[in-house]
């Protein structure tokens, strides 16, 4: 995960056909992520949105012995 990705964890996602997504953009604040997909919506009512909280986790190190 980039630094951006980590600084921006707050994601609008699009719902697309077959169970894919897209990310449309990131944002820092939750708020701001709810005004832009306002507009989104307002935009394109056919399309489905949804705001997802995507943190930036490293994968977790495991113990060998």
């Amino acid at each position: 995960m980039t630094y951006y990705q980590q600084l921006h964890p707050w994601c609008i996602m699009r719902l697309l056909p077959r169970m894919q997504q897209q990310v449309v953009t990131r944002f820092r604040r939750r708020n701001d992520a709810e005004a832009h997909m306002q507009v989104l919506c307002q935009l394109e009512p056919a399309a489905t949105y949804e705001i997802v909280f995507d943190p930036a986790l490293e994968p977790a190190e495991t113990y060998h012995e």
